[in-house]
Order: structure tokens, then C-alpha cells, then sequence
């Protein structure tokens, strides 16, 4: 053993004794992802430089690794009479199946059993966990523990076209996946704004399109979109040789990660086509994003750069990307034509399956599987395809139903999403997920069968670099959501329970920091949320906050809490107007900022409304009782609180008889990165019997639609005690986007 780390033990036993004092010493049943069975027992296994393990031929790789995870040098023992960390095979009569391991920890040994060198892997992962949960990491608290997954495929994808990312950083990422049972890494490799892996056959991959000329992914975007010779001074990108993306691969499977990579076709292959363009449609760089399926060049390309891959990449699948392909190219390309008429199809999206069906038997051939986002469903499947379901569930439900593999993957997964309210967080690409919805995530659609669902290989957190221009803000953007999919990929959906989730995950923000991940922090704001009760006419205010059990004080009269105001432990009723103001406090003193909400139940809240014009299928909310439920739409339109429009919004809402009203108000949201926009203006149009209307008043809209900011804007209209019974509300959409309503009120 080294001086170096004889010093570290030592200092790990100093700091693990300080830090104990005052905190509670985390256990077995504190592990993310929750194991199947566990069990806590008293005492603990010290380590120390002079423990031993022993492994049979089969799991040496994982004593290795457990060895220089823990820093133990020479500590491989010949017989396992001599060493204090054992491995055994299990029998059959154990049934852990591929993955699955027990472990048992006893004051003075460590035993784990297997029947698989990935067993053995994920034993140790999560004994490395426990360690690193401790305040004193030289102590690991006994246990027993039985553990199998949930699901096959648990996988962590990250983009590095949009921005590149180092591989010393790839590693880290890896690291941090092993830990929480993660065992397949999708890596994105190339799409439009740059191509990141060397291909020696066509160099100007990484000579040219590997670089482009703005630093920010929305800067490039907005701009011509042009890409930079290497060495240029302006030059922003990068790209991995063949060595690093081996060494990558490496050190993934060392760690129990199969590595995936991600090779763009047909479509998302603008760099492609702007350094080889008699590979498009037009055979003009800068002008097409997809390649032209009618060239026999292509399929010459496309089966070399995979050759190259396949000889970097030992995994049994090869993902080819199959998404967002524009398919006016081939519609106006000859060649596309000519080959859509010879092989008999009937629309380019069979045109793009034809392409995809090559591929796969190409693939097929060299022993390989293909994998494709959920468009390939679109135009007839390969044989043996496996589907990313992305758009939502239906084209991984069709894919199943027609007896193929599927990685469910829709937007509870993607991290790219805010995680807390949009005002308050760095730019990102639209949407809400907080950790909540994301645990709550089920891979398994309720549409399918119990044998269908044997189809459904797991589920994948999916990280798009767009706004993600740094490690640090990947990092930000993974932890702590990419824990709680751990524990939906790992772990049996009748063992699982948020609040049981928050309780353990309070002691993982030790790890995440000792591990140097920039994870985001709870929010100390406090949120209020009132839901009409129709008997009582009031409504029933309920306090919630990112933060563990905590101390949120509260008042009804308009004035600011104070550490001695009403402590909040269960929902309460207000009646009529009511300012309500709420924040967290510690110690005494508040935390961060009060939150206020003015709650009311106004005179619309369960009228009937008549939809002049309908809804979106895709954003329903709760139809018809929508706009007049009394409740208030949250910070996403995925909370089915908000009726989504693509076209002029005109309904009229019945008060049921002819009443004097002070004001009316209808509220919007406006996030133009996902394509959501405030109407031109709202139009308010009153009538006593329902056929003849005249306008009130019409309000413009004047927030600017390039303020990319999530915005909620109610539109309110000062009535004096204007008397009517029938109420009409007219919006254009003018934008080509869509225009989100929550709520009408009337007062």
C-alpha cells in the first residue's frame, strides 16, 4: 500500500467521524434503486488496507474493479479463507437470472453471489453506493439483500452533435449511470449541428463537419448554418478518434454499460450533406438535411461509416435514427421517384422504410441488430427491428402489437425539460418534468397484454444538448431526475413509493457532491394550488414544495408570513376572495421568497360552455369542463389543465341567466421554443339570449413572440356591473402554433 493511500484512509476516517455527528447514518434500505428484498441488520464492515478479496475466474473483472474503486492495492487473495470480500456463484436453485446478485454484509466479511459476471458488476455498484452514502466512507452497514431488475434495458442517452462533450467528462457520465444500476449508454454521435467520430474512409466528417461557426447551439441555428474548417479560429465543435470512442467503450464495459452509438440517417444529416452533397437530393450542400434515398452512393456510404462503427463498437445494436425526416426532397428528387415506382411503393414514408429495411439486413448480416426512433414504425418495419418510442407510447404500442421490441422513451424521459418553474431556471427547451412525474413514469402502456408487455425491453432518460452548452449544465439537467428513472428501470412497480423515494433520496445528495455532480438543488419556493369544492363552494388550498417535510407557514389576511404564522400540516378552505401567502421556514427564518396566489370561487366555475371552435386532439385537458373547472393550469400543458388550440379559439360561456358582472378574465401561455404563442388580442362579446352579440371589448396582445420566456398572461376585462347571461370569448391564432386556455373566470 502506498504512503498516499495510507494517508487517504486515515483522512477518510477523520472526516467520516466529524461528518457522522448530528446525521443519521444512511442504510441498505436507503439504496436507489430500492432492491427487491433488503434487509437491515447492526454493525458494520470496516475497510481498510489490509482487506482481501477473492473471485473465482468468472468474476474477476468485478473484484478488480471493486478493488480500485475502494483503492486497494494487491488486494486479490488467492484463497478465500484469507480475504473479507468474497465472491460466489450461485446456484440455479437461487434464480438471480442475468443481472440479478445478492449481497451480504457482516462486520467482519462481504459476500457477493451471482450467476454472472453483470450480476457480480451490479453487486458491486450498489455496495460502492452504500460506501459512498456514509459520512464515514471507510464504514459500510451490514445488510442482506436479494436484488433483481425490473427491466433489461435501463439506458442514459446524451447528444454531443449540438455541443461536444470531452471523454473524460463520457466517463464521468458513465460512472455516475453504474451507480444507480444504468447498463446501456446511447450516444449520440452525429446529427445536424456536428458530426463527433472519426471515419477514416471520409475525412471531411471531422475535418469540417465536426465544426461549425457559432459557439451557441440557437445562435448557429438562427444563422445560415454553416460548419468551419478544423483549425479555423472561430471553429466550435469537436470530435472523438477511433481510440477515444474505443476507450470509451472500454472503460463503459468494465463497468457493466454497453455502449450504443447513433449514426443519423435519413434525416438529421445536414453536416452529411454539406461536406458530401452528391449524397442529396439536390446535390448542393447547405440545401438538404436528408439523403437521397434513390442514390446507390448512399447506401455505399452508410454501409461503410457503419463498418467502421461496428469495428469500434461491440454492441448488439446499431442505432440508425430514423426521426423528423422531411420528406419534400424526395417527393421532387428523380431518383427517389424513379426507385419509389421500380420497388412498387405507395408514399415516401415507404420509401424512407425501404431505406430502413436495407440497413437492417445489413446490419443483420454483420451480426448486428437495428434500432430506430419511432418513425421507422411509420412505413412497415424490418423483421427484426427494435423500436425507440419517443412521440408519446402509440408508435411503441403499434410496434409491440405487431410482435417487435421496444425501449419506451416518451416525454416523462426527457431531461432536457424544466424541472422547476421556467422564470427561475436557466434557458432550456420548453416543457415541465419535475422529479415527481418523472418517477411516476410506468414503461409498460396499460393497452398492452401481459405477454405483449414482454416486448417492452425498459425505458432510456434521454439528455439533448441544445441548451446544455456545458458539462456542468448536463449534470444540472441529469440529477437527481436521472435517479428516480433508475429506480422506474430497476425496480418492481409494486416496491415503488415517492415519498418512500424522497425519504432515501435526502441521503444521496452526499454522493452526488462528494462526486462533484452539479446537480439541481430543491427549490425553496413554496407552491399554492386551490381546487373548487363544488358542495361547499370554496376552495381547498393545498401547500406543496420541492423540499423534504418541510416547515411552510402560512396567512390568509394578505400580510407576509412570519416564523410564528399558521404552521401548514394539512389543506384548508377559503371562501371568496382570499390572498394566501406562504413560504418555507428554518430556524426561524424564511427561506428564500413568500409565494402569493389570490384564490377566489367566481361565478363561471361549472357553467356550461359551448365550443363554437374545437380543441386539439392532442391537448384535450378535460374538454368541455376545461375552461369553467376552477382549476388553474400548472407550469406544463402536460398537466391536462390546459386546452390546446391550433386554430382560432371561439367559445361562449351560459352564467344561466342574466346576472350583473364586474369582470371577466381568460388566461394564456406563451413558450415559443416548443411553438406555444398568446392569441393577437381577446375579443369579449355579450349577449342576453345567445344568438345576438355585441362586443364589449377587445384587448391586443403586446409581449413580443421572440421573448422565448414561459409567460402567463390573463387577459381581464373591466365589466362596471354589466348584467348578461351569455359570455363569448374570440382569440385568432395567428402564429402556426398552438394557444393554451386554462381558465375563464367571471367576477
Amino acid at each position: 500500500m502506498r504512503r498516499s493511500n495510507l494517508l487517504l484512509w486515515g483522512l477518510m476516517l477523520l472526516a467520516g467521524a466529524a461528518g457522522a455527528q448530528g446525521t443519521s447514518t444512511p442504510l441498505a434500505s436507503d439504496l436507489i434503486p430500492k432492491p427487491l428484498s433488503c434487509t437491515d441488520k447492526p454493525g458494520a464492515f470496516t475497510i481498510t488496507p489490509s482487506v482481501k478479496l477473492h473471485a473465482p475466474s468468472q468474476f474477476k473483472e468485478a473484484a478488480n474493479l471493486l478493488a480500485e474503486k475502494l483503492r486497494l492495492s494487491n488486494a486479490i487473495a488467492r484463497s478465500s479463507k484469507k480475504a473479507s470480500i468474497v465472491f460466489l456463484e450461485a446456484d440455479k436453485k437461487d434464480s438471480l437470472g442475468n443481472e440479478g446478485y445478492q449481497l451480504s454484509v457482516a462486520p467482519s466479511k462481504i459476500t457477493i453471489t451471482a450467476s454472472t459476471l453483470k450480476g457480480a458488476t451490479n453487486a458491486v455498484f450498489t455496495l460502492l453506493q452504500l460506501q459512498q452514502l456514509q459520512p464515514n466512507m471507510a464504514s459500510i452497514p451490514c445488510t442482506d439483500i436479494k436484488d433483481i431488475p425490473r427491466f433489461s434495458y435501463r439506458g442514459m442517452h446524451l447528444d454531443v452533435s449540438r455541443n461536444f462533450m470531452p471523454v473524460n467528462f463520457v466517463k464521468k457520465y458513465l460512472d455516475m449511470m453504474a451507480l444507480y444500476k444504468y447498463n446501456t449508454f446511447h450516444w449520440h454521435l452525429t446529427d445536424g449541428p456536428g458530426w463527433r467520430l472519426e471515419i477514416k474512409k471520409y475525412p471531411l466528417l471531422t475535418s469540417k463537419a465536426a465544426f461549425r461557426t457559432h459557439n451557441r447551439w440557437r445562435d448557429w441555428w438562427s444563422s445560415p448554418r454553416k460548419y468551419a474548417d478544423e483549425g479555423a479560429p472561430n471553429a466550435y465543435g469537436g470530435y472523438y478518434t477511433q481510440d477515444d470512442a474505443r476507450e470509451i467503450v472500454a472503460y463503459a464495459a468494465k463497468l457493466g454499460i454497453t455502449v450504443i452509438p447513433e449514426i443519423e440517417m435519413p434525416g438529421h444529416s445536414e453536416e452529411v450533406l454539406a461536406v458530401y452533397p452528391e449524397l442529396s437530393c439536390s446535390g448542393v450542400p447547405y440545401k438538404n438535411g436528408e439523403f437521397c434515398i434513390g442514390n446507390p452512393q448512399t447506401y455505399t456510404f452508410l454501409e461503410d461509416v457503419l463498418k467502421e462503427v461496428m469495428a469500434i463498437f461491440p454492441s448488439t445494436y446499431i442505432h440508425v435514427g430514423g426521426d423528423e425526416a422531411n420528406i419534400k426532397p424526395w417527393q421532387e428528387c428523380p431518383k427517389c421517384q424513379a426507385l419509389k415506382k421500380e420497388k412498387g411503393l405507395t408514399n415516401e414514408h415507404e420509401l424512407q422504410a425501404y431505406l430502413i429495411k436495407h440497413m437492417e439486413q445489413f446490419l443483420k448480416d454483420n451480426g448486428r441488430k437495428l434500432i430506430g426512433w419511432d418513425e421507422i414504425v411509420d412505413g412497415g418495419l424490418p423483421a427484426d427491428a427494435t423500436v425507440m418510442s419517443w412521440r408519446g407510447e402509440a408508435g411503441g404500442i403499434k410496434a409491440v402489437q405487431q410482435g417487435h421490441d421496444v425501449v419506451m422513451t416518451p416525454g416523462e424521459t426527457y431531461l432536457d425539460a424544466y424541472q422547476s418553474d421556467p422564470t427561475t431556471q436557466p434557458e432550456a427547451i420548453g416543457g415541465f418534468l419535475p422529479l415527481s412525474r418523472v418517477y411516476a413514469y410506468e414503461p409498460v402502456p396499460a393497452a398492452l397484454t401481459a405477454e405483449q408487455s414482454k416486448h417492452v425491453m425498459g425505458t432510456q432518460a434521454n439528455l439533448w444538448s441544445e441548451y446544455m452548452p456545458t458539462t456542468y449544465q448536463v449534470e444540472y439537467m441529469a440529477y437527481p431526475r436521472a435517479i428516480a428513472l433508475a429506480e422506474v428501470a430497476w425496480t418492481a412497480k409494486d416496491k415503488k413509493d415517492y415519498s418512500d423515494f424522497q425519504r432515501r433520496l435526502q441521503h444521496h445528495y452526499r454522493l452526488l457532491q462528494s462526486n462533484n455532480v452539479n446537480y439541481y438543488r430543491p427549490s425553496n419556493s413554496v407552491t399554492i394550488a386551490a381546487l373548487p369544492d363544488y358542495e361547499r363552494k370554496q376552495n381547498q388550498i393545498t401547500l406543496t414544495s420541492e423540499q423534504y417535510k418541510p416547515e411552510i407557514r402560512y396567512t390568509t389576511d394578505g400580510n407576509a408570513p412570519t416564523a410564528s404564522s399558521q404552521l401548514y400540516d394539512k389543506p384548508f378552505y377559503t371562501s371568496g376572495k382570499t390572498i394566501v401567502k406562504a413560504a418555507i421556514f428554518k430556524n426561524g427564518e424564511m427561506q428564500g421568497e413568500a409565494a402569493c396566489d389570490t384564490t377566489n370561487y367566481h361565478l363561471a366555475i361549472g357553467k356550461p360552455v359551448t365550443f363554437n371552435t374545437l380543441w386539439s386532439d392532442s391537448y384535450p385537458a378535460q374538454k368541455e369542463q376545461t375552461l369553467t373547472n376552477g382549476v388553474k393550469g400548472s407550469l406544463t400543458y402536460h398537466d391536462k389543465q390546459w386546452l390546446g388550440y391550433l386554430k382560432n379559439f371561439d367559445v361562449t360561456v351560459d352564467m344561466e341567466s342574466v346576472q350583473p358582472i364586474s369582470s371577466v378574465a381568460i388566461r394564456f401561455m406563451q413558450q415559443p421554443g416548443p411553438g406555444v404563442y398568446f392569441p393577437s388580442y381577446v375579443e369579449v362579446q355579450f349577449s342576453e339570449d345567445g344568438k345576438t352579440f355585441t362586443t364589449f371589448k377587445k384587448e391586443v396582445n403586446t409581449t413580443p413572440t421572440n421573448d422565448l420566456l414561459l409567460r402567463f398572461k390573463s387577459f381581464t376585462f373591466d365589466c362596471g356591473n354589466t348584467k348578461t347571461r351569455y359570455i363569448r370569448f374570440i382569440a385568432p391564432n395567428v402564429m402556426r402554433g398552438y394557444m393554451f386556455i386554462d381558465e375563464i373566470t367571471v367576477y
